[in-house]
């Protein structure tokens, strides 16, 4: 058999075979065939032995074999898409006209949500919002706020310490224990009169169903001519009934905080007993006593206000502060057991606010 004549039973049996292959049957044809190393290029392998004459009809019935070769596969593969697409139509059948269904949606985390409408609180009757560092100097985080050397706080097993060379002007550097480093720094960049509201992230070495070791707090600061305890009182009710509900309010329990004389804990009336500490069922389950602790305030020590470079004898100032977290998890119809579920990026949590 000549070549010619292998070429054409090529073609005829390539014909046959395709006409029942499918897309992976018509890619193994292919490279037979057509390939570097395929029948067609072996048979034109022999090109050099051929006489003239016989090299040139070769090399034609060569080329028309490859066209039909082409020609046929792209039919065939032309085919099988039309085939495919008959298949999907059948199975994926799709009513244009038939309402879509809308993509999931995320939101705010919980937390990010209470600091926005917290700041937006307080904003409102005229607080500035700001954010001072998170990795602070000793001397803004303890000694400008009257805190003794000896004071717990500032014992490794409350704070985290962080391992860089202490400043001499500003001592050892921690990871901010709360949010009244604030206080000094506001003053040395404003004078007063300031209103002030900082929310930032905080950091103590505490774990536990109402502890996180880190968490957000907010910061608030007036400093002003004339700055009175009823300014204080004023000031936390107000926020009370706006974020809590309007039948809520705050007392303040006497307490010890070395950067504010006189100071306070803030306590809030029980939203589920309407601060009676009973309800229809008996005592309350939530408080006890009609009153929920949120945190703590007073008015700003003298020794303060002088760290800040501002003379006491001329200003006074209040200060509250206390977390985020806990503050949430207080309002009403939360009914969070643990604030560290807050951190857990569980969305089965996440997705109930």
């Amino acid at each position: 058999m000549s070549e010619i004549e292998q070429l054409e039973k090529l073609l005829a049996d390539a014909v046959f075979q395709m006409a029942s292959a499918d897309e992976e049957g018509l890619r193994r044809i292919e490279i037979r065939l057509l390939g570097r190393k395929g029948e067609v290029n072996r048979i034109l392998s022999t090109l050099p032995a051929l006489a003239s004459a016989e090299r040139a009809a070769l090399g034609a019935a060569a080329n028309a074999v490859k066209q039909k070769l082409e020609a046929e596969i792209l039919r065939r593969r032309a085919a099988l898409g039309r085939e495919l697409e008959s298949e999907l139509a059948e199975k994926e059948w799709i009513d244009a006209t038939e309402p879509g269904r809308a993509p999931a949606l995320g939101h705010a985390h919980p937390t990010s949500a209470a600091v926005a409408e917290i700041a937006s609180i307080f904003e409102r009757i005229g607080f500035r919002r700001a954010r001072y560092v998170e990795a602070e100097w000793d001397h803004y985080a303890f000694e400008a706020l009257n805190m003794p050397h000896d004071h717990p706080a500032r014992d490794d097993w409350e704070t985290f310490f962080v391992d860089a060379p202490p400043s001499k002007k500003f001592g050892k550097m921690v990871l901010t224990p709360h949010t009244s480093n604030a206080q000094i720094r506001e003053m040395e960049r404003r004078r007063p009169p300031i209103r002030m509201v900082s929310l930032s992230k905080t950091y103590r070495r505490q774990s536990d169903v109402t502890h996180s070791a880190m968490f957000h707090q907010f910061e608030g600061v007036v400093i002003d001519k004339g700055i009175a305890l009823t300014h204080l009182k004023g000031v936390l009710d107000y926020f009370a009934k706006n974020y809590f509900g309007p039948d809520r309010v705050t007392r303040l329990r006497p307490h010890h905080f070395k950067f504010t004389e006189p100071s306070f804990e803030v306590d809030i009336s029980c939203g589920l007993c309407g601060g009676t500490g009973r309800t229809a069922a008996g005592p309350c389950r939530v408080c006890k006593s009609g009153w929920l602790e949120l945190g703590g305030a007073g008015m700003i020590h003298p020794n303060v206000l002088r760290a800040g470079k501002i003379d006491p004898s001329k200003w006074s100032g209040l200060a509250f502060g206390w977390g985020v977290e806990r503050t949430m998890m207080m309002r009403g119809g939360q009914n969070i057991p643990d604030i560290r579920l807050m951190y857990m990026n569980d969305s089965r949590f996440l997705t109930q606010f």
